[in-house]
């Protein structure tokens, strides 16, 4: 599918993919000295993610699902959420599907005004469409880095901050049926991904002047050498919050990893955090070396733990970690 976003050309295949984008950076801010002082696990978010995939695909209605919301929950409690609320709901999809669905929320210091939020799909592909076997396409994908690296990485930022507090308020998000939506063809189908967060969205928490100050949504964060470039819409709709992050990435160490250039574009969650007046990034693999746009395990039954790269997690993670560990009330 292909679609203009301001003067590029950028193709968006639901929460996934987009073409190479604008060519443009700005220059990271480097005007304060980190707090790094909290160390992020990777081998620990490592073993949140093999948790996930050892429950077998997420798809959304599946034993499997209702497993990791089970886990996601109890694994919040542990790290001292103040908070957990399930949402259940049910989202029609794009093939007459009625898909129940359940989103899990988590609140940590619960009192501070100031509140940031972090988001990650745990939900899997029911088909592996993008598969080079053709006789495996109709089989879901096991989810590895599509799905549970983004919330291995939340887990363990969550057991982090019930040990040591940040100075803001946390929220983490976890969202269904995210991957459920329609690649085939060649009209615009972007209202038919993420269907969990635009449940959320229609029925948020949040009233109207307590919406959090910013949010950081992680999807494929745990490939192979994975890079991070700007991903276009949260450059052209939130560039400053981009540039905050993106630098903290490259003063902790981890500018090889998050690229200061425009990525794709991808029709992820944070397109409807965003409209929901939520300012929200999305930190995605979206061009990668070897294929120019998402990795090559992407919808494929290769999304398994043979292509999670614990350094890929510890960039990110530790990245995300410096931003709540620096940001004041």
């Amino acid at each position: 599918m292909g679609c203009l976003a301001g003067a590029a050309l950028v193709l968006t295949l639901g929460c996934k993919t987009a073409g190479s984008g604008d060519s443009s950076s700005s220059q990271p801010s480097r005007t304060q000295d980190l707090d790094q002082s909290v160390k992020f696990n990777s081998d620990s978010a490592y073993y949140y993610v093999g948790r996930q995939v050892a429950m077998g695909p997420r798809v959304p209605g599946s034993s499997a699902s209702a497993k990791c919301v089970d886990y996601i929950a109890s694994e919040l409690r542990r790290h001292g959420s103040d908070t957990v609320k399930l949402q259940h709901g049910t989202v029609k999809a794009f093939n007459g599907d009625v898909l129940p669905i359940t989103n899990v929320m988590g609140s940590f210091n619960s009192s501070a005004k100031k509140r940031i939020l972090l988001a990650a799909h745990f939900d899997t592909r029911p088909w592996a469409d993008n598969d080079p076997i053709e006789e495996n396409r109709r089989d879901p994908i096991p989810g590895a880095n599509d799905g549970a690296s983004g919330v291995g990485v939340l887990l363990e930022i969550a057991r982090q901050v019930g040990v040591k507090s940040p100075a803001v308020g946390v929220d983490m998000l976890f969202v269904d049926a995210e991957d459920y939506g329609q690649l085939s063809g060649f009209s615009n189908h972007d209202e038919t991904w993420c269907l969990g967060t635009q449940y959320w969205t229609s029925n948020m928490p949040y009233a109207a002047d307590s919406l959090p100050a910013y949010g950081i949504l992680l999807d494929m964060v745990g490939g192979m050498g994975a890079k991070f470039h700007r991903e276009y819409f949260s450059h052209k709709t939130v560039p400053e919050l981009v540039d905050k992050v993106w630098g903290i990435a490259e003063r902790s160490g981890h500018g090889d990893r998050f690229i200061n250039v425009v990525g794709g574009g991808v029709v992820d969650d944070h397109v409807f955090l965003n409209r929901a007046g939520i300012p929200t990034l999305d930190i995605i693999e979206s061009k990668s070396d070897n294929t120019m746009s998402f990795p090559s395990t992407w919808h494929t039954l290769n999304d398994d733990m043979d292509h999670i790269d614990t350094a890929t997690l510890k960039a990110v993670g530790q990245t995300v970690l410096n931003v709540l560990y620096n940001e004041s009330k």
